[in-house]
């Protein structure tokens, strides 16, 4: 035994000895964990069936896969077996191993290595194995492993060549013909070619003598063939995977059937009912409830199919109660229902939905813009239709008599308390003190917690929690340090805080009809700002179902109802405009007096020269109403005040309504301020936080008016920092201005020390420009290039001038307090020179 320990001596004895140790010690060890580890991977693999399954169950996490160490307990300890028995068996005698076990154990580190996910290093020792055991009777099975890693590190090409060298050159056993045909399947899929990868899955099909291996390899064959368009060879695939039942795992079978039923809709009406049974029994048995999630959103498309969206909607909510982790099918169950509720103008539920599929879409880029889309779309209909909602109702009640009133709450609370006493009898609310804790299960259970036990899944408690911590700590900002209390909140936060607190009601409250009466509003003043809000978001609504959603009967719909509730005269015309197109659209009798309407009593209005000489009117302007904003605003940048100003004001009066009215309000604003300083300025953005209090543009304005109070200060700063020169002219003088400009540019070549300074044409009123020399480092800059420009006999300028710092400058710009400057500035230059 001690001379059979020896790894340096080549004799009968020493070899059998290592080979017999290495065999079955370390590496039955060894190849024991490879095997728990392998198994673990393929229970813990979730298979998604939305997509192509891959031949292999393994999961690819691309932050291990170039790693270093190993992440698996059990292939670190397979790793480290086989190792062991190299480092402790190895008989590597002049460059040749004796020990027929090390094959075994290099093949055992290469594979523990790769379903660790580190394939470099598998590839390093299956490349080992490779040169140094040529004969080795695991030779092709080895070079399978290290193809398969070759499409781990994405060389398909180069493993697909091996491959077929492999298969032409060597007589395979049947199983590992399969493995390599797989393998060269897997690679022939990553490259999109489905035809080849389709024949070498029949081939492995055909050769496995695994069953769990024939299941998949024919059901990925199905999906092939569905993304072909195949439906016939791919129903003969799944027919296979259904006719192999319970040797293959359950979910192969499951959705197998499924997809055989979606690639065969039910024609007839005997047809649907046979399909309908088949889909009751699949319901009721107990082996698929782990798989109750896809069959009941089948069932949903079945009944959907049918027409029965009711049923439909019912299944879809349950395969969402049904699923434990799909979350791609949680989001097309999300997104289904979402489209139902679109369907049914029910779009405040179909926005919560969308909410709901976009928390479940991770990694399909493609798939989130389009929902997001849709929900900004939705995002102003909630609104708009949420005002409506709220301000019709106040008007309403605020429009009854005092007894009809009286009598309505009465009904009202007689209601509340039948409902609570329901809840009492049903024994619902035993336990509740009428305070909300978020953290007692059985009270949120009984508020009607429809989303589960967890908090912020209730909407009752979740609402009840939002509106507390606005109670106790304002409308706070998403911030760091929240809780200090010079965080302070805006006005409109503490109003919106303060209404939502109103929510907050005791139970002696919430059954005084005193306590309704006295919210109901009775001022003309806000019950007219009541009705203008309304008539201004159902015309909103009607332009967003017209040209958003193409829902023409129902934008008909809401700008009728414009016209019928005597609105703002700037609201009249342009529903009556829209109205005739829906009707033209819809084919509707009204269009023609709608027409005879706008050009009878609205003779003189851009819409009515539309109407009677469209082609003109186009052509003289142009029809998209962004092409016309950006030519405007363009002609802003160009300081063409004057010219914006008067082209924005005519196109409010002619496009009232319209949904780019209130940017061309923003760029009218800063045209006047532009022009007549920073008061009408201020003016023009009140108004518009006014008119628009729930637009971006009038939240923006707002802000932008808050901005301005920091300009009130009008006084100059200190005399440190940059300079300007500047040159006051009569706007209409051009010829002046430029040989000017030209004076200055002939000054900056003469005297290099000065060429990078920088000359502006900015416009002061409508009388005025100021030529404006930038640059000017510091005062006795300044002073020495002013004074140059006074006395120099070439370049000498006439003009009078004066210096300002960069702060003062924009002073005379904001305040229009040009004249404060040119009194103190334009004389004096000199002799501060001087001295």
């Amino acid at each position: 035994m001690l001379m059979g320990c020896s790894t340096q001596k080549d004799a009968f004895l020493n070899r059998n000895f290592h080979a017999l140790t290495a065999r079955y010690n370390i590496l039955h060890n060894g190849t024991e964990a490879l095997k728990e580890g392998r198994e673990g991977l393929v229970t813990g693999y979730t298979d998604d069936f939305w997509e192509i399954l891959p031949v292999e169950r393994m999961e690819v996490v691309e932050e291990q896969s170039l790693g270093g160490g190993a992440g698996n307990p059990n292939f670190e300890r397979a790793e480290e077996k086989a190792a062991k028995a190299v480092q402790k068996h190895g008989m590597n005698i002049r460059g040749r191993e004796r020990n027929p076990q090390m094959d075994e154990a290099y093949l055992l580190l290469g594979i523990s290595r790769y379903y660790d996910q580190r394939f470099i290093p598998a590839m390093e020792a299956f490349n080992y194995l490779l040169d140094r055991y040529p004969d080795s009777k695991r030779y092709a099975e080895t070079r399978i492993w290290r193809e398969k890693t070759n499409i781990r590190l994405e060389s398909e090409e180069l493993a697909i060549e091996n491959l077929k060298d492999l298969l032409y050159h060597l007589e395979l056993k049947d199983q590992d013909y399969a493995d390599a045909s797989a393998a060269m399947a897997q690679a022939y899929i990553n490259l999109g070619h489905r035809d080849s990868a389709v024949q070498r899955l029949k081939i492995a099909t055909g050769l496995t003598r695994k069953q769990e291996e024939k299941g998949r390899y024919q059901f990925i064959t199905g999906q092939l063939y569905d993304m072909a368009g195949a439906r016939d060879s791919a129903n003969i695939a799944y027919d296979k995977v259904i006719a192999l039942n319970r040797r293959v795992p359950r979910s192969y079978h499951i959705h197998a059937i499924l997809r055989k039923m979606r690639n065969t809709p039910a024609e007839t009406e005997e047809e649907a009912v046979a399909r309908r049974e088949i889909l009751e029994k699949m319901e009721k048995n107990r082996e698929n409830r782990p798989y109750l999630d896809v069959v009941y959103h089948y069932i949903a498309d079945f009944h959907a199919g049918n027409d029965s969206l009711l049923l439909a909607e019912a299944y879809l909510n349950r395969s969402l109660g049904a699923n434990t982790g799909d979350r791609k099918l949680r989001a097309t169950c999300y997104e289904q229902l979402a489209e139902m509720n679109f369907d049914r103008h029910n779009y405040k539920d179909a926005g919560a939905y969308y909410d709901s599929t976009l928390t479940q879409l991770t990694n399909d880029l493609r798939k989130i813009r389009a929902i997001t889309r849709k929900r900004e779309n939705l995002e102003d209909v909630i609104r708009y239709e949420d005002i409506v909602q709220v301000n019709d109702s106040i008007l309403y009640l605020a429009g009854l008599p005092e007894a009809e009133r009286v009598a309505y709450f009465e009904t009202y609370i007689e209601g509340l308390k039948a409902e609570e006493e329901k809840k009492r009898e049903a024994g619902e609310e035993a336990g509740d003190t009428g305070f909300f804790d978020p953290f007692d299960e059985t009270a949120n259970r009984v508020r009607g917690n429809e989303g589960g036990k967890f908090y912020f899944y209730n909407t009752i408690a979740l609402g009840q929690g939002e509106t507390a911590f606005r109670r106790i700590w304002g409308n706070r900002e998403l911030a760091d340090n929240w809780r200090w209390s010079r965080r302070q909140v805006s006005q409109k936060e503490e109003v919106a805080a303060h209404s939502e607190t109103q929510l907050m009601v005791t139970p002696e409250q919430r059954y005084d009809t005193g306590f309704y009466l006295d919210r109901i509003p009775t001022e003309p003043r806000v019950l007219d700002s009541l009705k203008k809000d309304r008539d201004f978001a159902n015309y909103q609504l009607g332009l967003i179902y017209k040209e958003k959603f193409k829902e023409y009967p129902l934008a008909a719909g809401k700008l009728e109802r414009v016209l019928e509730s005597t609105p703002e005269e700037k609201l009249v015309l342009p529903s009556k405009y829209h109205l005739y197109r829906l009707y033209e659209l819809l084919g509707d009798a009204r269009v023609g007096r709608m027409r005879e309407d706008i050009t009878k009593n609205h003779a003189g209005s851009r819409y009515a020269e539309i109407l009677n000489n469209p082609e003109a009117v186009l052509a003289g302007e142009s029809d998209d109403p962004e092409t016309y904003f950006t030519a405007l605003h363009r002609k802003f940048e160009d300081q063409q005040y004057e010219t914006v100003l008067q082209d924005t004001e005519k196109y409010i009066r002619a496009h009232s309504g319209e949904e780019i009215i209130p940017r061309m309000e923003m760029l009218r604003a800063a045209c006047l301020g532009r022009l007549y300083g920073v008061e009408r300025f201020r003016g023009a953005l009140s108004t518009i936080a006014l008119d628009y209090p729930n637009e971006e543009i009038g939240e923006e304005a707002r802000k932008k008016l808050e901005e301005t109070a920091a300009l009130e200060k009008d006084t100059p700063g200190e005399e440190t920092g940059r300079w300007k020169l500047i040159f006051p002219l009569e706007r209409n003088k051009y010829v002046e201005i430029r040989e000017l400009a030209e004076t200055i540019d002939f000054f900056s070549l003469k005297y290099p020390y000065y060429q990078n300074l920088t000359i502006s044409r900015d416009v002061y009123d409508q009388d005025t420009v100021l030529l404006v020399i930038h640059g000017l480092r510091n005062r006795k800059d300044a002073l020495v290039y002013e004074q140059l420009i006074d006395t120099d006999d070439q370049c000498k300028v006439e003009v009078p001038h004066f210096l300002v710092l960069s702060p003062d400058y924009r002073t005379i710009q904001v305040h229009k307090k040009l004249d404060n400057f040119t009194k103190d500035k334009i004389s004096g230059n000199t002799e501060t020179f001087n001295n």
